[in-house]
């Protein structure tokens, strides 16, 4: 009995040895909380920046209760690793799988890893990856907002509008997310700072097919960014072709997407004592117009946004703030604003609790937000419904952990 104990022992540590040698790391996120979000005019009417007044749609609240997971970061679970190759070669995969904490059920019904799926190699030269990634104009641009692209303070809040309709990644033309059938490559840090990025989707909108070609639906991304000491610094390009092959008279809808373009300009610096971070972000649609189906309604819509942030700890405090102004021209709708307050404790290096409250200024006609109404408050702080015209505001309170 005592030699199969030893012999089981001996198994269990070559396999652990195994393992260790791929050096393959299970990691998560889980959070969970309340909001509640409400509206700044009167429960029965709206009004647009005329002073018309816009009725609302039947059974939409004028306050919303919830309790809800994922409002800081969306809950995830991940594997990720790597296998030394020699001569400084290496192996890197990542697998990461939403989820909403609410109800156990996955975050998009029939997709695995929905958040990230990828593989490649790194070395001296650099890293390159492919599969379903993150777009180097997210990384940077979540990296500056305090709120890290979550809460009701989330910078996408206003960032937006419905003329950037989604394209089905996670983000809309104007805050693309994720990229789906896509490569990517990251340099070394060189110039005592600087690293660059540049990716390339062959068909972002799904998979490819016999009609990748002809729709045309790439994307081009890059980004030069510095870090050193207290200071980060980036510039960002991103453009989606949505389908420059095609004409006007060729337009099977009304209206179609040409291209999109997002250029940020943005950096922080950290004075040890608070942290302040600022941005400018430019974002184009063109559109192609079918002139037997619609009237010629406006072929451009440009949003300039801004951004300026702060984050100061204290102890086990952080406090964060953050106002946005976004500026449409007509064809996106006009205008909008947030301002944005937030405390978080960290109980450990892993474990937080958070609290953030925005108000949102959507006062000039401007469709607020598209994005996730349940968690992270879409439509603005707002009520998860889409009517322009109004003032909206939101809290949360929550408890996160990351293992």
């Amino acid at each position: 009995m005592q030699k199969k104990l030893i012999a089981l022992a001996v198994a269990g540590l070559a396999s652990t040895a195994a393992f260790a040698q791929t050096n393959v790391t299970i990691y998560g996120l889980v959070d969970y909380g309340y909001a509640y979000r409400w509206d700044g005019r009167d429960a029965g009417t709206v009004f647009n920046n005329a002073g018309v007044p816009i009725a609302r749609t039947s059974g939409t609240p004028n306050s919303q209760s919830q309790l809800n997971g994922g409002q800081s970061l969306g809950n995830r679970l991940g594997f990720k690793g790597t296998e030394d190759l020699g001569n400084g070669l290496k192996a890197v995969f990542l697998l990461e799988q939403g989820f909403m904490l609410d109800t156990g059920n996955q975050q998009t019904a029939g997709s695995q890893f929905t958040r990230q799926a990828y593989m490649g190699l790194s070395g001296n030269f650099g890293t390159v990856v492919g599969g379903r990634l993150y777009t180097p104009h997210y990384t940077f641009v979540s990296g500056l907002d305090p709120f890290g692209a979550g809460t009701v303070g989330r910078y996408n809040n206003v960032y937006s509008s419905a003329a950037f309709a989604s394209y089905g990644n996670g983000g809309t033309l104007g805050d693309p997310v994720r990229v789906d059938n896509a490569v990517a490559y990251i340099s070394p840090s060189f110039l005592g700072g600087l690293t660059a990025t540049l990716a390339f989707s062959n068909n972002a909108g799904g998979q490819e097919d016999a009609s990748s070609n002809a729709a045309n639906n790439t994307v081009y991304a890059g980004l030069l960014k510095y870090d050193n000491g207290p200071i980060s610094a980036g510039l960002n390009y991103h453009y989606i072709n949505g389908g420059s092959r095609l004409s006007d008279a060729t337009l099977a809808s009304p209206i179609g997407v040409k291209n999109a373009e997002n250029a940020t300009l943005g950096g922080s610096y950290d004075f040890k004592v608070v942290k302040v971070m600022a941005l400018y972000s430019w974002n184009q649609v063109d559109y192609l117009i079918n002139p037997a189906l619609v009237s010629n309604t406006g072929r451009t819509a440009t949003i300039n946004n801004y951004m300026l942030g702060a984050t100061a700890p204290f102890g086990k405090f952080v406090g964060k703030a953050s106002y946005i102004y976004s500026d449409g021209n007509t064809r996106a709708g006009g205008d909008a604003q947030q301002f944005a307050l937030g405390l978080d404790y960290n109980l450990s290096k892993r474990t937080a609790i958070y609290s953030a409250y925005s108000f949102i200024d959507n006062s000039d006609n401007r469709m607020s937000a598209v994005g996730d109404a349940s968690n992270s408050g879409a439509y603005a702080a707002g009520n998860g419904y889409n009517l322009p015209g109004v003032f909206q505001q939101g809290i949360q309170f929550g408890v996160r952990h990351m293992f």
